[in-house]
């Protein structure tokens, strides 16, 4: 069980980073945001893009078991996706989203995400 959480884990970031690469307004358009120079697409193709695909690929070759690094890659983006997700909850105190989509949304997605993969590990 605890791979196939790991492979959706690993598709959801390869296909944010695919998108972030690909386009990166339209990433981060939901959240209000606008990518209207080289400079700010570019910031959005590192964060999003090619660190998500780095996070997926990473999480592929740990279920691979290469080199022994599987539970401390899975612990690595646990925390990192609970991070997030606390972030979320931060914002949720100082100000309040509008809607459901995309504030809470993700912050769902990356709690059970995160702690999906630390459950894997017991």
């Amino acid at each position: 069980m605890q791979a196939v959480v790991i492979v959706v884990v690993a598709v959801f970031f390869l296909g944010m980073g695919v998108f972030g690469l690909v386009a990166p307004a339209a990433l981060i358009r939901p959240f209000g945001m606008a990518a209207g120079s080289a400079e700010a697409r570019s910031e959005v193709r590192a964060v999003y893009g090619g660190f998500g695909v780095a996070v997926g690929g990473l999480l592929l070759t740990a279920l691979a078991g290469a080199g022994g690094t599987r539970t401390g890659v899975v612990v690595t983006v646990a925390v990192a996706l609970l991070g997030m997700a606390f972030g979320r909850l931060v914002g949720r105190a100082v100000e309040r989203p509008a809607a459901f989509y995309p504030v809470w949304c993700y912050f769902w997605v990356e709690l059970a995400a995160g702690a999906a993969l630390l459950a894997g590990l017991t």
